[in-house]
């Protein structure tokens, strides 16, 4: 029987709950689809020498300790390339990350509708200086379209507000650094993450939920079974105003987020095709759930 386990990427970041196989390991497909970059998971030894322990990992499987996965948090052991960037001083990537220390805006994802410049001010003061802060309105009836920006003097402080999780106004909402750089941002806003589905729940029952919403494109189910799906709305907004809420689907809780595939090279047949993923190369390793990890890569 799978069963959900607590993992955070370090110890100073919110946890999350992955869902585990029915042989009770843990995909580490799963864990990189939540945590790009991941290739295994270490815990503390809840002895009195206070050791980390790795979790062992045969066959892209992730086997539980011995006294079983229990309640512990669990944190994310990255490859040893993306350390070495980010500890050697004198690697070329280290040095151009420092370089790229500057602050950018930040999307805030999953506004309520009652959200204010002035709440959003009043919440992410917390963290820093803010130098801009916005919040995005239709130009005809001046309502809040869901989503807006902010920009903070000290990039410390774009750091801090980026590794947590947010509740603004009663939901958790998703805050990144905006997507540049290829890619459609629209195409990529109208995609949602259904997390915690049942294996029960077919395309048809996803699809007959989310219309009452708004209209629905696309609904993917990724094969074998993950515990998760991807619907896809005509309008962006629609999507983003789901986010962060949880949604009751034959009679389950499901948590919806946002979608972030990253960037795929147009060249390959891993990418879209007229629009939407080839289906025959899923690529869901390259999302994670929308709950504050990363940003727009």
């Amino acid at each position: 029987m799978s069963q959900y386990i607590q993992v955070s990427e370090d110890d100073n970041s919110e946890s999350i709950e992955v869902p585990t196989e029915v042989d009770g390991t843990l995909l580490l497909s799963t864990l990189s689809a939540q945590f790009p970059g991941a290739c295994g998971l270490k815990y503390e030894s809840e002895d009195d020498t206070c050791a980390v322990q790795r979790i062992h990992l045969s066959d892209g499987h992730l086997h539980p300790p011995d006294d079983g996965w229990s309640d512990r948090v669990y944190n994310i052991v990255f490859k040893d390339n993306k350390r070495k960037s980010e500890d050697d001083p004198d690697d070329p990537a280290s040095k151009t990350k420092r370089m790229d220390n500057k602050c950018t805006d930040l999307i805030v994802l999953g506004l309520p509708w009652k959200s204010t410049e002035d709440d959003l001010r009043q919440y992410f003061s917390q963290f820093g200086e803010l130098i801009m802060v916005q919040v995005k309105k239709d130009l005809k009836s001046g309502q809040s379209k869901g989503f807006g920006f902010v920009r903070f003097q000290e990039y410390d402080s774009q750091q801090k507000c980026l590794n947590l999780r947010h509740m603004i106004d009663g939901r958790w909402c998703d805050v990144r650094i905006p997507n540049s750089k290829g890619g459609s941002q629209h195409q990529v806003n109208s995609k949602i993450f259904v997390g915690r589905c049942t294996e029960d729940m077919t395309e048809d029952d996803l699809l007959n939920y989310f219309s009452k919403y708004g209209e629905v494109i696309d609904v993917f189910i990724p094969k074998p079974f993950r515990a998760f799906a991807f619907v896809t709305f005509s309008n962006h907004d629609i999507a983003q105003s789901l986010c962060g809420e949880d949604h009751i689907v034959k009679n389950v809780s499901v948590h919806v987020s946002n979608a972030l595939p990253k960037p795929v090279d147009k060249h390959n047949n891993h990418g879209y095709n007229r629009g939407y993923w080839d289906r025959r190369n899923p690529p869901y390793g390259n999302y994670n759930q929308g709950y504050g990890m990363g940003g727009w890569n």
